[in-house]
């Protein structure tokens, strides 16, 4: 059986979270995994950063690999479809991290077949991410769960075998990162309104987001049930709940996220 072989262009944030959580786990060899610069000075560039893996522009060297993961931006995905299109080869897997690009569009510019799209994000930088992912028809089952054993490497991964709700995953999870770091940063502001130093604050709003998501996780109760059970009738937090229905948070959470799939829609048609 031949090792898995896998071949990462778009070498940035996300994409070196994936490259160091499949050493990581040993799903490939150091000398099987190939950083892929789109030039001469951006290979330098890569492995000065990277001393210890193989480097390559993006050539006949990809035709070798497994596996290809796509994570350069979106927008820069049209100028690098062309250099990989000259050497994929049929039986190789593609798999893309590019938000808002569809499986049907990667097929038509990489002109190739097995592509599957997945959506991370940032807590797999911690081995903590959540990813949803779907895949072309033409990719076999023994294919779709070699790349689901990748994906776990940063997390955990749930496939969607219907394409149209990666939009989705994109403004529930994807963005899902900044709207929590939004609320903690509205709650420590409100507590140095309240008389604390800014450190204090800190302490106080990260340490309480950190006990009540482990609670949640670890209990059988909903979200409800747990709220009630903080929430005495008369009391403080009620009072604050009050506030909230009233400000209409609720609904301009789901305002935003409904926001955030409208985007990531449109980003395809870019």
């Amino acid at each position: 059986m031949n090792p898995l072989r896998i071949a990462i262009l778009g070498c940035g944030n996300m994409g070196m979270a994936f490259a160091k959580a499949f050493l990581h786990y040993n799903l490939v060899a150091r000398p099987d995994l190939l950083l892929l610069g789109r030039h001469a000075e951006h290979c330098q560039q890569l492995s000065t950063r990277h001393p210890n893996l193989p480097v390559a522009e993006i050539g006949p060297a990809v035709a070798h690999y497994t596996v290809v993961l796509v994570a350069v931006k979106p927008q820069d995905f049209s100028t690098v479809a062309a250099g990989l299109r000259a050497v994929l080869q049929p039986g190789q897997t593609v798999v893309s991290i590019m938000a808002g690009i569809p499986i049907a569009r990667l097929q038509r510019e990489l002109g190739h077949r097995l592509v599957l799209r997945a959506m991370p994000n940032t807590p797999a930088l911690l081995g903590m991410g959540i990813t949803g992912f779907s895949a072309a028809p033409e990719v076999e089952r023994s294919q779709l769960h070699q790349v689901e054993n990748l994906l776990n490497a940063t997390g955990r991964s749930i496939f969607l075998e219907d394409e149209s709700l990666l939009d989705a995953v994109t403004a529930v999870s994807g963005s899902g990162p900044a709207y929590f770091y939004y609320i903690v940063q509205a709650m420590m502001r409100a507590g140095q309104e309240l008389g604390f130093s800014e450190s204090v604050a800190g302490l106080l709003v990260k340490q309480t987001m950190l006990g009540a998501y482990h609670l949640l996780n670890a209990s059988e109760k909903t979200p409800d049930e747990l709220i009630a059970a903080v929430a005495s009738k008369g009391g403080t937090t009620e009072a604050a709940l009050r506030e909230f229905q009233a400000g209409h948070l609720a609904e301009t959470l789901l305002a935003g996220m409904k926001a955030a799939q409208h985007r990531a829609t449109e980003l395809a048609s870019e």
